[in-house]
C-alpha cells in the first residue's frame, strides 16, 4: 500500500477527535500578514493603507527593528475583512506589486487566520511532549490540524490512535537510516506546513531538512553544551544543579544550534533525586514546546540569520 494511502486509511479507520465544548476554531475573515524589510520611514503607514485599501480593519500590531538606522524591521498585523477567502489571492497579488519592490520586503506572507497549520509530528519512546500536544489540539487550544505521527519504535501507537491521528511506524537504524528517511519524506514532504520534533532521537540529515519543505521545530533539555551526550540529568544532580530548563528552537544542519523559539526554567532542590528532576523537566519541556509550536503557527516568530522575533 503506497504511503499516503496508509495515512489516509489510518484516518478512516479511526475516530474522528470530538472538539469539547468551549473548544472553537478561530473567527472567520481574520487574517494575517507578517513583513520583514529593511527598515525606513512610511513601512506602517504603507501596509496600514494597503489594509484600508482592501477594506480590511487592523486588529491587532506588533513590530520590531533591530535598529532605527540601517536595520530590519519586523511587521505581524491581524486584520478583519469580510469574506476575506474571496478576496484573499487579489490581496496577495496586490501587496506584492504595490509594496514588496517598493519597500525591498525580503520575507512576507499573507494568510487566512482561521486556517490551522497542518502539523506532523515525530517522537520516539517519550510520551509526555506528543501526549500534550495531541491533548491541546484537541482541546483547541492550538491552531493545528496534527495529521500525522510518525515514529521509529511502535510503542506509543496505541495511545496516538485514541486521539483519531495516524500513526506511522518506521524503523532506522545506523544501516537503514537513507532509506528511513526517504519514506518519512515520502509521507511528510507537501502535506504539512510545520513537523515538530516531540522528543525524537533521531538526527535528521542536513538532505532530511533540505527535502522537507517545511520548518522543523525540535525540543531539548537546556543543560547543553555543558551535559550534551547520555545521562544529562543524571550528571546535572550531580553538579548540584538549580534549575532546569527547556529550548525549543528550529531544526538546521548544526545539531541543537537553530534559531531559538522559546526557553524557560524551573527550580530544582538539592533533595530532588533523580527521577523528581526528570519529572520537572518533562514538564518545562511541554511547556516549551507547546508555546513554540502556538507562536509558530500563529505566525509569530519571524526568523532573523540564527536568531528570531517572537510576537508572544
Amino acid at each position: 500500500m503506497p504511503d499516503r494511502a496508509l495515512i489516509d486509511a489510518e484516518k478512516h479507520r479511526q475516530p474522528s477527535p470530538v472538539w469539547p465544548r468551549g473548544a472553537v476554531p478561530a473567527r472567520s475573515d481574520l487574517g494575517r500578514l507578517t513583513v520583514q524589510c529593511a527598515d525606513r520611514p512610511g513601512i506602517v503607514a504603507a501596509v496600514s493603507q494597503f489594509l484600508t485599501d482592501h477594506e480590511a480593519n487592523i486588529v491587532e500590531s506588533d513590530q520590531a527593528t533591530t535598529g532605527p538606522v540601517g536595520g530590519q524591521f519586523f511587521l505581524r498585523m491581524t486584520f478583519h475583512r469580510p469574506h476575506l477567502q474571496a478576496h484573499l489571492d487579489d490581496m496577495t497579488k496586490d501587496f506584492a506589486k504595490a509594496l514588496v519592490e517598493k519597500f525591498e520586503v525580503t520575507e512576507w506572507s499573507l494568510c487566512d487566520a482561521s486556517t490551522p497549520k497542518r502539523v506532523a509530528i515525530m517522537v520516539s519512546k517519550h510520551d509526555h511532549c506528543l501526549l500534550d500536544l495531541l491533548w491541546r489540539a484537541r482541546r483547541g487550544e492550538l491552531p493545528v490540524d496534527i495529521g500525522l505521527v510518525v515514529s521509529n519504535h511502535a510503542d506509543l501507537a496505541s495511545g496516538v490512535r485514541t486521539f483519531g491521528v495516524p500513526f506511522v511506524h518506521i524503523p532506522v537504524t545506523r544501516d537503514t537510516k537513507p532509506e528511513a528517511e526517504a519514506r518519512q519524506l515520502q509521507l511528510l514532504r507537501g502535506n504539512f506546513d510545520l513537523v515538530v520534533l516531540a522528543r525524537y532521537m533521531q538526527i535528521l540529515s542536513a538532505g532530511f531538512l533540505d527535502s522537507v519543505g517545511c520548518p522543523v521545530i525540535n525540543i531539548h533539555h537546556s543543560f547543553l553544551p555543558a551535559f550534551a551526550g547520555a545521562g544529562p540529568y543524571e550528571r546535572a544532580k550531580e553538579r548540584g544543579v538549580k534549575l532546569i530548563g527547556a529550548t525549543a528552537h528550529y531544526a538546521t544542519e548544526e545539531l541543537d544550534e537553530g534559531p531559538i523559539i522559546e526557553q524557560d526554567v524551573v527550580r530544582v532542590r538539592h533533595s530532588d533525586d533523580i527521577a523528581a528532576l526528570k519529572r520537572r523537566g518533562a514538564d518545562v519541556e511541554r511547556l516549551v514546546l507547546s508555546r513554540a509550536v502556538l507562536w509558530h503557527c500563529e505566525d509569530r516568530v519571524l526568523r532573523h540569520g540564527n536568531s528570531t522575533v517572537v510576537f508572544s
